[in-house]
């Protein structure tokens, strides 16, 4: 009887939570929409303070009459032009400037850089000190993470031994960084000196100068230039930049934000034998990415999208939340990244945290009635009812899903509703580049723009999950329609050729021409 009270005590506690969650964030869109409004309703009431004092006869005259009106109140009328121009400057500086993306770019590494399945499996084998058993597992792995067969690895770690020196490090990033955005200044012709802000994350790798300084450097940066450096910040970091990249356009007038995402893996592939930090070595490949930004009102001309919302949620205050992801070494001192078992659970968590704020902007208001329905019936009258997820497709046409592995992509499509077709985009980007940790939304964007899917008009959802733990959501708004398969695209020389079919289970064929692990020639 006692856990039955206990029971019914903390569902009536989570209904609270959810429907206070849910009525916070309408009040807060409302206030967000009044506010945005205000100085139009100034301007009216203005207008009909005004048309009271005026006999209702002068009306019938029209112009002549409001003009010996004002002859004769000419200090009211005064006020009431000082009023309307007041307003009229309030609006103007509290409308937020329009965000637009000019052009983004994906860094592909050369052919050099490429490494099948079979050939990573027997070069972890003969450059690591992995036990059998840590090669067994790690095959298995890679057999089940949906990684294709042409990853890209830093020439750092395709030699024997490895080379996980910072130079090596540097050389790596260094060519991801300028690779992606000497592209993207090509293509979109901006000039160095039109670009007032610029951000670069790096998770794991945060070398002095930073790569901020790197890039000002390189391309001979104005020096009033804002930057900011992310570091530690995970998969999602690329949501954050964009974030962050938004509100400083709001202060920095008629610019060109350049923000870069990368990791790098010459410093992170992990040697030792400890289970949880072997998966990241199995999905974990080299990319990155370049995006300009701009609140230039003559871009939108040109521009391919519009930021139209931004959400981030952080559960850090949870301890679960916050060691699920963690950096740290094994107890024979190898550095690596840890993924706790829990993953999945806390990924959940923040997903639903973070749809519970996104969904009041995006979704029709029949699907929000019939997700605080749905609770209430489960909650209050006890009905056994399934929870009802809303279902995103009615409000968004693209979904670019953080390619963190087929666990994540898998569990995502089921909670969502998401086709094949919805889910293909981020499943082609973790076979054909891997896990390139918070650049794979951009791929995933540039490989809707190489199959001709953007639409004008068509909204775009960017989901990413990372460290801390934090889940981040951006929404774009297509400006025209982009159909982009052109060479510098990362995915044109196979868009023909995709989407292929990806196996739950993909067995890595060790054969007579790809020796068993262990058994390479050292000397090539």
């Amino acid at each position: 009887m006692a856990s039955h009270h206990r029971s019914a005590a903390m569902d009536r506690a989570e209904l609270f939570r959810t429907v206070r969650q849910a009525t916070l964030n309408h009040a807060r869109l409302l206030y967000h929409r009044l506010a945005a409004r205000l100085p139009h309703v100034l301007a009216f009431t203005l207008l009909v303070a005004a048309a009271q004092l005026v006999p209702s006869s002068s009306l019938a005259g029209a112009p002549r009459a409001l003009r010996d009106w004002a002859r004769a109140n000419a200090g009211l009328a005064a006020a009431a032009c000082a009023g309307l121009a007041a307003a009229a400057c309030a609006y103007a500086a509290s409308r937020p400037r329009p965000v637009y993306l000019v052009d983004l770019s994906g860094y592909r590494p050369g052919p050099a850089h490429e490494a099948t399945r079979a050939q990573s499996i027997r070069h972890f084998a003969v450059a690591g000190r992995f036990t059998d058993e840590s090669i067994a597992f790690q095959t298995r792995m890679l057999e089940r993470a949906g990684v294709g067969e042409a990853t890209h690895f830093p020439a750092s770690l395709l030699t024997v031994p490895v080379d996980m020196s910072l130079r090596a490090a540097r050389e790596e990033s260094e060519a991801v960084v300028f690779g992606a955005v000497d592209d993207l200044l090509a293509r979109t012709g901006a000039r160095a000196r039109d670009i007032g802000v610029v951000i670069v994350n790096s998770s794991l790798f945060s070398p002095t100068p930073s790569f901020t300084a790197l890039v000002v450097n390189r391309y001979g940066l104005r020096h009033d230039v804002v930057t900011h450096n992310l570091s530690g910040m995970g998969c999602s970091a690329g949501i954050i930049a964009i974030d962050l990249a938004k509100h400083l356009l709001q202060v920095h007038p008629d610019t060109y934000a350049l923000v870069v995402s990368t990791e790098n893996i010459t410093l992170n592939a992990y040697l030792g034998n400890h289970r949880p930090m072997l998966v990241t070595n199995t999905l974990f490949r080299m990319g990155g990415a370049a995006v300009l930004l701009s609140n230039r009102r003559a871009d939108r001309r040109r521009a391919k999208y519009q930021l139209v919302h931004t959400v981030r949620t952080h559960r850090g205050a949870s301890d679960r939340s916050y060691g699920c992801v963690t950096q740290e070494e094994d107890a024979g001192g190898n550095v690596g990244v840890s993924l706790s078992k829990e993953l999945m659970s806390v990924a959940g968590e923040a997903l639903r945290t973070n749809i519970t704020t996104l969904g009041p902007l995006v979704l029709p208001l029949s699907e929000q009635l019939r997700f605080l329905g749905a609770v209430l019936l489960r909650r209050v009258l006890r009905a056994d009812v399934k929870p009802y997820v809303p279902d995103f497709k009615l409000a968004l046409e693209h979904f670019c899903i953080h390619a963190g592995g087929r666990g994540v992509l898998d569990e995502l499509e089921r909670s969502l509703g998401l086709s094949a077709w919805h889910m293909e985009p981020s499943r082609m980007t973790l076979h054909r580049f891997g896990n390139t940790s918070s650049s794979s939304l951009w791929y995933e964007l540039a490989y809707c723009e190489a199959k001709g899917r953007i639409r004008k008009g068509d909204r775009v959802w960017q989901i990413a999950f990372g460290s801390g733990f934090k889940c981040n959501s951006a929404v774009w708004k297509a400006l025209r329609t982009v159909d982009d398969a052109g060479e510098t695209n990362p995915w044109a020389a196979e868009v023909d050729r995709l989407p292929v079919h990806v196996p739950k289970v993909a067995p890595i064929a060790l054969d007579d021409d790809h020796q068993a692990p262990g058994k390479e020639d050292d000397g090539h």
